[in-house]
C-alpha cells in the first residue's frame, strides 16, 4: 500500500522512541492500531453496502427487462434474476409461516399437571433432607 521498507520502519521507531519515550511509545502505537483498524473496518463496510447496492440496482434493471417482455424470451441473465428475487421473496415470507404454526394454544395455556407434580415432590425432597 505505502511501499515502505523495512528501513524506513526502523527509522519512524526509531524516532518515536525518541520523540515519545519507552513509557508512552507502546501507548501511542495501540492508539494508531486501534485507528488503523476502524478505518479498514469502515472502508470494508462501505465496500460491501456499495457492492450490495450494485447488485439490487443490477437485480431491479433486470426486473424492468422481464416486465417489459412481459416475462416471455428471457434472457438467462434476466432469468436468473427473477429467480433470484422469487426466492428472496419467499425466504422474507418463510418467518411468518413459521411463526404462524408454531403458535398452537398449548404454548398460551397454564402449567401442566405434570409440572405441578415435579415442584410438589421437589419441595417435599426439600423437607426430607433438611430433617
Amino acid at each position: 500500500m505505502f511501499d515502505i521498507g523495512f528501513w524506513e520502519l526502523m527509522l519512524i521507531a526509531v524516532m518515536g522512541l525518541v520523540v515519545l519515550g519507552p513509557e508512552r511509545l507502546p501507548v501511542a502505537i495501540r492508539t494508531v492500531r486501534g485507528w488503523i483498524s476502524g478505518v479498514r473496518n469502515f472502508s470494508d463496510s462501505v465496500k460491501s453496502e456499495l457492492t450490495e447496492e450494485l447488485r439490487i440496482h443490477e437485480l431491479h434493471a433486470n426486473l424492468k427487462k422481464a416486465e417489459q417482455s412481459d416475462m416471455t424470451n428471457l434472457s438467462p441473465e434476466v432469468a436468473e434474476s427473477v429467480e433470484a428475487l422469487k426466492s428472496a421473496a419467499a425466504m422474507m415470507n418463510e418467518p411468518f409461516k413459521q411463526r404462524d404454526t408454531s403458535a398452537s394454544p398449548e404454548e398460551n395455556s397454564s402449567p401442566t399437571t405434570a409440572d405441578n407434580n415435579n415442584t410438589q415432590s421437589s419441595s417435599s425432597n426439600d423437607h426430607k433432607s433438611s430433617s
